[in-house]
């Protein structure tokens, strides 16, 4: 059976190690590992963001990658369309929105279609009129 060492630790490892035995290290045989998920980021730019970044990554000390394109999916986004379970945006569809339009869960946006949210206009569940608030 074919052995490497351990990228952190240095201990003798399988090429089919899902963790080091020693230190613990995830997929001890790869040189380099920023994370478990799925990260895609597309090379075409516009206003200095990706077109299209999808993420549902994770880094290696467990903090997640914020999706942050023009269009940008993923459990967390920030972009010019965003779908994401957490997300920020001009246009946005998900869980938890912050947006000038959406659909959404819960929300605060100027327009929207929600179960919960504080509005300047639309519809929903339970919405409060946002020029009512302030």
């Amino acid at each position: 059976m074919a052995t490497t060492p351990c990228r952190d630790c240095g201990n003798e490892v399988s090429y089919s190690a899902r963790a080091c035995p020693q230190c613990g290290a995830p997929y001890p045989y790869l040189e380099k590992w920023d994370g478990y998920g799925f990260e895609y980021k597309s090379s075409v730019r516009l206003f200095g963001l990706p077109l299209l970044h999808i993420s549902f990554k994770y880094r290696s000390n467990g903090t997640p990658v914020i999706a942050n394109g023009v269009i940008a999916i993923g459990q967390f986004g920030f972009g010019v369309i965003t779908i994401a379970q957490f997300g920020i945006g001009m246009i946005t569809l998900g869980q938890f929105t912050f947006a000038a339009a959406t659909i959404a869960q819960f929300t605060i946006a100027a327009y929207g279609i929600c179960q919960i949210g504080v509005l300047y206009e639309g519809i929903g569940q339970l919405v409060f009129p946002l020029d009512k608030i302030l």
